[in-house]
């Protein structure tokens, strides 16, 4: 059930700006005569880049055979989600990322913009396609070489050699670096002998391991000679043709977990296991016969990361796999909001529908303005990582470009679509909380996107190191008089804004007028100002504090970046909403239709807002706002959500789901259906003299007599 608002029995003058939400309230742009946006345009922006490939993909997941079934138990459903890898196959689903020559379409985009899709199908279907081909396929690919491919890449690409990805260890989880399992080169017989020796070295949670992978690629500690040159990847049979584990292997199955269950995440260990030297998968690192080890990468930090950095697309398909199922939840939650009614106006007139409260509007449209950015952000995101496995731009700068802005976006997007999903559903209140109407499972499944492919917290504190890397830049061969003007130039911008004198400037020139306030410095250009200038204080202020770690002890720097950890991370999930922003922008400004730039740029004003709002502590502290405009923002955002209202129901069905894609009763128009009969019932009931009077008229009578 909605919130009730505190209503005004005066009657709305305005059809977009209703008195109280009154039911004379606009529903569609059209009552409201404002400029319509071109829905199937909005759609094509959406998608992005790979729109046909996502429409294709949705167009095969309309089959019910692909659909997730609530209460499911644990083991029909890992065998349905296997089932559906192999129908993926009958698709031509597995091959878009791999080579021509085994079948494939060597089309890095379209390979993760379809499998983004599935989330809409079933999160266990999409994460465990993910498992098979774009990491355990994926590893043999982007790290193997050429025999590699020959010899398992067919196999992957059919679901004939279905695999793990054993990267993840008990004991170590984002710290690949720290791994305990070890793979020991033995040179009398020219193999790798694999060993997890504690309990903590156990790799887990790993998808296909629990029962039906029949090999893994394995990160381990690669030793040889007596010299450990840190983490690689083998591929390492696990199971016969009846499904045993092989000597030397053991494992464990994970159970039941809060999601995801049509996944079979299980344990693995090695007990001394041999493997052939050329299962090494030796792209970026080799040992010979005799145990030398060579590699073109000399710097071991700088091959460990270019290791991991050829995996990245588990990030970015994160990023978007997000994005879709928080669109879901939005779509449900709006189409619900525009139909269902609570509530009369106070005045005895009919119940007035959920999304005309006030209270309604500030709690999801925000949230569509969100999510509308992350669309936009990720359809960049996935073009830069397109660019750079396809070889067009394969540099190594590129390749830390695409680390950083996937490291930005995956955790913004991942902890927003549970935020959302969850605000989505307290927002239908009791149907929200039914399996069929999607949102609880939607939530237990996303849930875990948060930790994969590295935990949130750790991909922003490489995105922050990133940032401070690139302020020290500006310093490098500066002589010592360009320094002190800089010095001088912070000292003074800082003076400025700690002092007031910005606060005073914005105080007289808003003076008395909100609209003026919102006009003078709320828009367009003053949004960028103030998200770009959080970021870059933010950094600047961590660097200043980290500036004395250069003279001190490993131990004593150590302390000191640890202490600004949590101001790291702030920076750099600030620098990843800047980036969100800026993509909106980008492409709010490469509509041409004026009707549809007008809505956009409303709602890329709602997103920069709520950004404002949300940080609007900082900006009072650090003197980038004054009382007077920072009273505005929530006022302004008020009044977007209003503006934007009647235009609700559109911006949703610009997603372009179909039936088969939402499967929500409450968003299918049954709920339309059961208010218009409620409606027409009492219009009945009153139209036959035979209603019975309530007691309050009846007591209103009795008073008005005396």
């Amino acid at each position: 059930m909605a919130d009730a608002a505190v209503r005004t029995k005066k009657p709305a003058v305005h059809k977009r700006t209703p008195a109280g939400g009154a039911p004379t309230a606009a529903h569609t742009a059209e009552e409201a005569s404002e400029p319509r946006i071109d829905v199937a345009a909005v759609t094509n922006l959406l998608l992005g880049t790979w729109g046909e490939t996502r429409r294709t993909a949705r167009e095969t997941i309309k089959d019910p055979a692909f659909w997730r079934i609530d209460g499911q138990p644990m083991p029909d459903h890992r065998e349905r989600v296997l089932t559906q890898l192999h129908l993926l196959v009958e698709h031509g689903g597995s091959r878009r990322a791999f080579p021509e020559e085994y079948g494939g379409q060597n089309d890095n985009g379209a390979n993760l913009a379809g499998f983004e899709e599935l989330v809409l199908a079933d999160p266990s279907l999409q994460i465990k396609s993910g498992v098979q081909w774009g990491l355990f396929g994926s590893a043999i690919f982007q790290l193997g070489t050429k025999t590699h491919h020959e010899k398992w890449l067919p196999g992957v690409i059919d679901m004939s050699l279905p695999g793990a990805f054993a990267m993840t260890e008990t004991g170590h989880g984002s710290d690949v670096a720290a791994i305990g399992t070890t793979a020991t080169y033995d040179p009398d017989t020219e193999e790798f002998v694999i060993h997890t020796p504690f309990r903590g070295a156990w790799k887990d949670y790993l998808g296909n391991a629990a029962l039906h992978g029949k090999a893994a690629t394995v990160f381990a500690q690669l030793i040889t000679g007596g010299v450990n040159y840190g983490v690689h990847c083998f591929f390492v049979p696990l199971r016969d043709e009846n499904g045993d584990f092989l000597p030397g292997i053991g494992g464990e199955d994970d159970g039941v977990k809060g999601g995801l269950n049509g996944i079979d995440n299980g344990r693995l260990h090695f007990d001394h296991v041999r493997v052939p030297r050329e299962n090494l998968l030796n792209r970026y690192g080799d040992v010979a016969p005799d145990g030398s080890y060579s590699s073109e990468i000399p710097s071991p930090g700088r091959r460990f990361f270019t290791m991991l950095g050829a995996l990245v697309q588990g990030r970015v398909s994160l990023d978007g796999a997000a994005t879709t199922g928080t669109a879901l939840a939005l779509y449900i939650a709006l189409t619900y909001a525009n139909q269902r009614r609570q509530f009369d106006s106070g005045a005895g007139s009919e119940e007035v529908v959920l999304l005309d409260y006030g209270k309604h509007q500030r709690r999801l449209l925000p949230l569509l303005a969100q999510n509308y950015a992350q669309f936009f952000s990720h359809d960049e995101l996935l073009r830069k990582f397109d660019g750079v496995f396809s070889g067009r731009t394969d540099t190594a700068e590129e390749r830390e470009d695409l680390e950083t802005l996937a490291a930005a976006l995956k955790p913004l997007s991942t902890w927003n679509a549970l935020a959302t999903i969850q605000e989505a559903r307290e927002a239908c209140g009791g149907a929200g909380f039914l399996a069929e109407n999607r949102m609880v499972g939607l939530h237990q499944d996303l849930d875990v996107y948060v930790t994969f492919e590295g935990d949130n917290n750790v991909l922003l504190q490489l995105v922050g190191k990133r940032l401070l890397a690139d302020y020290a830049k500006q310093f490098k061969g500066k002589d010592a008089a360009a320094l002190a003007r800089f010095a001088v130039t912070q000292t003074a911008g800082k003076l400025f804004h700690g002092a007031g004198l910005r606060q005073l400037g914005q105080a007289v020139a808003d003076f008395g007028s909100t609209a003026r306030s919102v006009e003078l410095g709320l828009r367009e250009d003053q949004q960028h100002e103030l998200l770009a200038g959080r970021v870059q204080q933010m950094v600047a202020d961590v660097a200043g504090a980290l500036r004395p770690a250069s003279s001190l002890s490993p131990a004593e720097a150590a302390a000191l970046f640890n202490s600004h950890q949590a101001e790291l991370i702030e920076a750099a999930r600030a620098h990843g909403e800047l980036l969100q922003w800026e993509a909106f922008t980008d492409g709010v400004n490469r509509v041409s239709d004026e009707g549809t730039k007008r809505v956009l740029t409303w709602l890329r004003d709602l997103f920069g807002m709520q950004l404002i709002e949300k940080h609007l502590a900082w900006y009072l502290v650090n003197g980038r706002l004054s009382t007077q405009r920072a009273a505005s923002v929530s006022r302004y955002i008020d009044r977007l959500a209003t503006r934007l209202r009647p235009h609700a129901q559109d911006l949703v069905d610009a997603y372009g789901f179909e039936p088969e894609h939402v499967r929500a009763p409450i968003a299918s128009g049954a709920e339309r259906e059961r208010q218009d009969e409620a409606r027409e019932y009492y219009r009945a009931l009153a139209a036959s003299g035979e209603a019975p009077v309530s007691e309050k008229s009846l007591k209103k009578k009795d008073r008005a007599s005396r």
